[in-house]
């Protein structure tokens, strides 16, 4: 395989505070001597979360075996993780008069026909629901454990808490028509096909979709992990890796 230098679109803090995180893990579990230091395993971390690159492409440009570059990846995202905030943590730190954004997203994965669960039909692929919250301004604030891309977005929602930490928090949020019936603080549009609304209702839809359309930066940004737009791990790690996104992006963005 050939090497060559490359750029990683990634801030350096980011590459600092994993390289903190790696070095306290393993003063911790008395680890003595690593094919890699610190921070080339952050590095290498790094390289798989933004660009996506396999274990066989970054066992090559680091000088390791494939299965070194997957313990390596492996322990720095299950470390990142469990750094992650919570729901709480989120509804926490948003002020009191503020309101919250939701949307689901769908992260592809290279599932076969078999696994019904997984597919979506409203976006006719396989993949899992992750629910995004973001501020006023579509920055990026929370990104849900993953669920089975069949899962509609209502039911997300109520299966992770997020409607009744908003409403025991009061903090109102906008979500579209997928989040109907949730109730509590949620608010969507108003319901029914766009020529039978009145002017009033219109209105309301316009100014909806105008606060609601700042989520998708927040989408944005959990996909520019390039490793999110197609996942080949098992299912069973894809919350441990956007959660690992999610600690990077907010450590970045600080």
């Amino acid at each position: 395989m050939l090497v060559y230098p490359s750029g990683l679109d990634v801030s350096s803090s980011a590459l600092r505070f994993l390289t903190q995180q790696l070095r306290r893990h393993r003063r911790a579990i008395g680890s003595r001597w690593r094919r890699l230091s610190a921070g080339r395993q952050a590095l290498l971390t790094l390289a798989h979360l933004r660009a996506g690159h396999t274990y066989a492409q970054l066992a090559a440009g680091f000088g390791v075996g494939t299965t070194t570059a997957y313990r390596y990846v492996t322990e720095a995202v299950q470390l990142l993780a469990t750094l992650a905030p919570s729901l709480t943590d989120a509804v926490r730190t948003t002020p009191v008069k503020a309101y919250l954004i939701l949307d689901g997203t769908l992260l592809p994965i290279d599932r076969i026909a078999a696994d019904r669960p997984y597919y979506s039909g409203k976006h006719r692929k396989r993949g899992v629901n992750v629910q995004v919250i973001a501020d006023p301004f579509g920055r990026l604030l929370w990104a849900s454990p993953a669920l089975p891309g069949a899962v509609h977005d209502v039911r997300a929602a109520r299966e992770h808490g997020i409607v009744d930490a908003l409403a025991e928090a009061g903090i109102t949020c906008w979500a579209d028509k997928g989040y109907r019936g949730a109730g509590g603080t949620v608010r969507i549009p108003c319901w029914g096909r766009w020529e039978v609304l009145s002017a009033g209702q219109k209105a309301v839809n316009r100014s909806h979709a105008k606060i609601r359309a700042l989520v998708e930066q927040a989408v944005a940004t959990l996909k520019s992990w390039r490793l999110l737009r197609k996942m080949r791990c098992s299912t069973t790690r894809i919350t441990s890796v956007v959660q690992a996104v999610l600690t990077l992006h907010l450590t970045s963005s600080e």
